[in-house]
């Protein structure tokens, strides 16, 4: 009997999964920020482990490896290079192999912030206010962002980024009333933001690092959510004035570096304008902000 004869499509859709299963079986666990026991069959990770990272389901992503023609989006070949920590040719082969066009990545380029943005900074006398950069890097602040944040001068490296110290930083943690839900949109925003800049490598080792350091962002990445940055309230409790509530709000800078600058205004609500002035009172000199 003559064998079978398979299209190029269907060599195609096999290699993708051979590809995609050569890959998996690579990858440790703890390299992918999953805790694992003693005792595990399965070389690298499991097809689930790997569904679970990508937010996926396990039955698609297994038709996926198993060659059946099923048709991921660029999306979800994204979510899958980010999953199995796919470098460029990786990905590009990935993407080869699917059919599919890969989106334009955009590095992140450290952002300088101008004499003018400082002046204005600065000025925000009773304003809790800091610059981010696109990945959300604390860039610079001002002394009322001192007393109610903390001292960003105090932390280095990925300590001073955004998601960092909502989802790692205790004190930050206990700073935000209503963490969860602060934290979940929070998080979906920096999504939201981040597309563009999918696969550059600050981003991916910051993703890698909040995978293993907060069990509630390993939980919630893989949901995908996304959400348009929001202006809104922050019912805080600080460690020394107790309560206090904040509009906040974020501003684009638009000299295209992507830099934002994000402002906290007191409110009469639990005395907050009054408690700032006296906790800007006792900053010492050598703490001001940069």
């Amino acid at each position: 009997m003559d064998a079978i004869a398979h299209s190029p499509e269907d060599h195609r859709r096999r290699e993708l999964g051979a590809f995609l299963r050569s890959r998996r079986e690579r990858l440790s666990p703890d390299a992918a920020g999953i805790a694992c026991g003693a005792r595990r069959r399965t070389p690298g990770l499991r097809r689930e482990e790997v569904a679970m990272i990508a937010g996926v389901g396990t039955t698609w992503y297994t038709w996926l490896e198993q060659g059946r023609d099923v048709r991921p989006s660029v999306e979800v070949l994204s979510a899958l290079c980010q999953a199995l920590r796919l470098d460029g040719a990786e990905q590009r082969h990935l993407f080869t192999l699917a059919g599919r066009q890969q989106p334009e990545r955009r590095r992140i380029v450290a952002g300088k912030v101008e004499g003018p943005l400082l002046h204005m900074l600065q000025s925000l006398v009773l304003q809790p206010a800091y610059v981010v950069g696109p990945r959300w890097d604390v860039l610079a602040w001002n002394d009322a962002a001192v007393a109610i944040f903390g001292d960003y001068g105090q932390l280095e490296g990925d300590a001073r980024n955004i998601i960092h110290g909502v989802f790692a930083d205790p004190h930050r943690r206990h700073l935000l009333v209503d963490w969860e839900q602060v934290a979940r949109a929070t998080l979906a925003a920096f999504r939201a933001e981040s597309a563009k800049y999918t696969g550059d490598p600050d981003f991916e080792r910051l993703i890698a690092l909040m995978m293993r350091s907060s069990p509630e962002f390993r939980e919630w990445w893989p949901q995908r959510d996304v959400v348009h940055r929001l202006s809104g309230l922050k019912h805080l409790r600080h460690p020394i004035a107790g309560a206090m509530t904040f509009e906040h709000m974020s501003l684009s800078i638009d000299d295209g570096s992507d830099m934002r600058l994000i402002v906290y205004t007191p409110l009469a609500e639990q005395n907050s304008v009054a408690k700032l002035r006296k906790l800007l009172d006792t900053i010492p000199v050598e703490r001001r902000s940069a």
